[in-house]
């Protein structure tokens, strides 16, 4: 059985700075058209998560499309900027491209760098970087604070466990999680409940016309 949930304003994670973003009606536009599929009412997708829902989103083409993954790289940027962010990165497979979008769009004499957590550890871990095995990319071994991103967020179960290892296993604090879109069934809850801040450059409401 399709079950659809219903939110209300206060379930919104899109920060102000994000949609009075000049562009980010254009954004939300692109991810309409490439990334989103609204089967209707009678028509449930299996997600990753396990869960079924009417609406689906695959976001690897808006990241791999040159004007959407421009301003989503923008956008990362301007709310990691306000959060004061050392580094960016996340869970395998779609933090991946998502980190190289958000440090390839910085200003070349930035000093945010970008790493990737495996799923499974793998490996001893970075002889050079110092990381612990699993998490590779920049050194972390100093610390910082850091921005775990993530495409499309559900429940935040990815992403939870990516903050997690970081706690566990770095010096670094992750100050805030965010993510392109936002499905709106359960993630902010689930985020506040774990004590970690949550963000979305979009909502599924935003994108979805019902």
């Amino acid at each position: 059985k399709l079950i659809i949930h219903f939110v209300n304003q206060s379930q919104m994670s899109t920060s102000q700075s994000i949609r009075s973003h000049p562009k980010w009606s254009r954004l939300v536009d692109l991810v309409r058209e490439l990334a989103f599929i609204d089967g209707g009412s009678d028509t449930a997708f299996t997600l990753a998560s396990g869960r079924q829902s009417r609406w689906f989103f695959d976001t690897k083409p808006v990241m791999m499309h040159p004007e959407a993954s421009h301003l989503i790289g923008e956008m990362l940027n301007l709310r990691m900027d306000e959060l004061g962010a050392d580094f960016v990165g996340g869970l395998e497979l779609g933090a991946v491209p998502l980190t190289a979008i958000a440090v390839a769009m910085s200003p070349k004499d930035s000093l945010r760098r970008g790493f990737m957590v495996r799923k499974e550890p793998k490996g001893r871990g970075g002889r050079k970087t110092n990381n612990p095995p699993g998490i590779e990319g920049s050194s972390l071994s100093a610390g910082g604070k850091i921005v775990i991103v993530e495409d499309v967020t559900t429940t935040g179960g990815s992403a939870i466990k990516a903050v997690e290892r970081i706690h566990n296993d770095t010096n670094c604090e992750v100050i805030a999680v965010i993510s392109i879109v936002d499905r709106q069934e359960g993630a902010v809850e689930a985020f506040s409940s774990a004590g970690i801040k949550f963000e979305s450059i979009m909502n599924r409401s935003d994108v979805a016309e019902l």
